[in-house]
Parts: structure tokens; sequence; C-alpha cells
């Protein structure tokens, strides 16, 4: 149920800025991983959602014209009506090497026909991984929420 969602996109003129060496801007990439994050967040949840919160996120390296980018997005937590979901975003060299470009967890909110909240599955974790993702999530979370 908790499967890994993927997205490929070749950094194009229109998502670069006007720098002598052409260099993705920042906000293609929040873009990017808020869509990739919402349909890992509306497979696990099979409804409509909408971004309630983005942790922070930090640039590790850039991403240049004609670059492969590839993201990877996976559910860590969930909640009654959010959960939360991790995006992992590469360089990827034409043989096949990646070089991450950041690590970002988003909070969405699952709501139904009505625009209203409306419950999510439960997400249990399986794997030593998942069990420290979940963890993790649960102090992001009390953080959040100043408890």
């Amino acid at each position: 149920m908790n499967e890994k969602t993927t997205s490929v996109q070749i950094v194009l003129p229109q998502h670069c800025n006007g720098y002598k060496i052409p260099r993705l801007f920042g906000g293609q990439m929040m873009a990017w991983i808020d869509i990739i994050g919402a349909v890992a967040a509306r497979r696990y949840t099979h409804t409509a959602v909408t971004t309630a919160c983005v942790e922070q996120l930090s640039f590790l390296s850039p991403a240049y014209l004609n670059d492969t980018v590839v993201q990877e997005a996976v559910v860590t937590w969930t909640g009654n009506t959010s959960l939360e979901v991790r995006v992992d975003s590469f360089v990827e060299s034409l043989d096949g090497g990646r070089k991450p470009i950041n690590r970002t967890y988003l909070v969405y909110v699952a709501i139904d026909e009505n625009d209203k909240p409306t419950k999510v599955p439960p997400f249990t974790p399986l794997t030593d991984e998942e069990r420290m993702e979940y963890q993790a999530a649960e102090e992001r979370r009390a953080r959040r929420l100043g408890l």
C-alpha cells in the first residue's frame, strides 16, 4: 500500500534562471516537489489532497539546463485526516549515477467531495527504515504543533 512514486523531468530553458550557466529555478523545483508529493498522497488516500505544510527545503546541489531530475516520494506517517510524504530529489547522470539535490517532507490533508477533511487509511511502518521515518514524523508534527 505504501509504494514509492517516481517522477522524471529534463530541465528545459523555461525551468531556468537567466544566468550565464542556466540553473533550475528553486521555485520550479518546489512546484515539482509539491506535485509528486500530492500524487503519492492521492494514491495512498484515494482522495483529493491539499498541501498543509512544507518542512525546511534546502538545496544541496544545483540542477542545470538539460540535466535529468529524478524525484521519489513515499508516505512516512498518517494522522486522522493528514499524512506526511517524504520527497527526495536527485540529478541523474547519463550513466545512471545520482547526486542528491534535496529531501523534504510535506504534510497533506485529505479532502472529500465537499472540500472537507476526511479520514486517511492508517500507515503502519513495517521496516526499520519506515519505523525511523514514522518516529521522526511524529517529532516533526509535535514541533509544528508546539507540543
